[in-house]
């Protein structure tokens, strides 16, 4: 499991203003070892994907291997998946029903157009994640989607889009502006 470490620092100034609070003037301890926050577990459930089941695999893989505050797992049989991924023959879309909840649709419209199937799992998984469009976009965008070309493979968010995703998941699992609107179907 993927964890966020908090610094020290943290630790110390809480054990300094406890030991305020009580009325008792007293040293701060030794900043501890670096304190380990569990991610956030998000599953899903690929077992509508048909042939894109690699790509969806491989697409949850790339956001575990990019962020620390949230972490992808397939569901287990019988359970009840926080995403659901399905093939169908339109374009590709997610539906959000809240942050690291919804569904997905790998369209086999943009796949017959050429499109690169690992980066169309992982841009639709960035929706569910909170990330919204961003389009026109350059390649290096995970999130300017079809707007790249077909010639574009990357799968992987850039700084600015991990950044999102680890301040929607992190700490108070905080939304902030500029995030993908819940409740609302994203075509891409």
């Amino acid at each position: 499991m993927r964890i966020r470490k908090l610094t020290g620092g943290l630790v110390a100034a809480m054990a300094v203003t406890f030991s305020l609070m009580s009325g008792q003037a007293t040293a701060a301890p030794a900043p501890a070892a670096d304190t380990a926050v569990a991610a956030r577990i998000v599953t899903y459930d690929a077992s509508g994907s048909a042939e894109f089941r690699s790509a969806v695999d491989r697409g949850a893989a790339i956001w575990n291997e990019s962020v620390d505050a949230v972490e992808l797992r397939p569901s287990a049989a019988g359970q009840r998946a926080n995403i659901r991924v399905l093939a169908d023959n339109g374009w590709p879309r997610a539906q959000t029903t809240s942050l690291g909840n919804g569904t997905v649709w790998i369209g086999r419209q943009a796949v017959t157009e050429g499109h690169n199937t690992i980066r169309i799992s992982s841009h639709e998984l960035g929706h569910i994640l909170g990330l919204p469009d961003i389009k026109p976009g350059p390649c290096t965008s995970l999130m300017s989607g079809s707007t790249a070309g077909t010639s574009c493979t990357n799968a992987y968010p850039n700084a600015a889009e991990k950044s999102a995703v680890e301040g929607y998941f992190g700490g108070a699992f905080a939304r902030t502006a500029g995030a993908a609107p819940l409740n609302t179907m994203i075509v891409d």
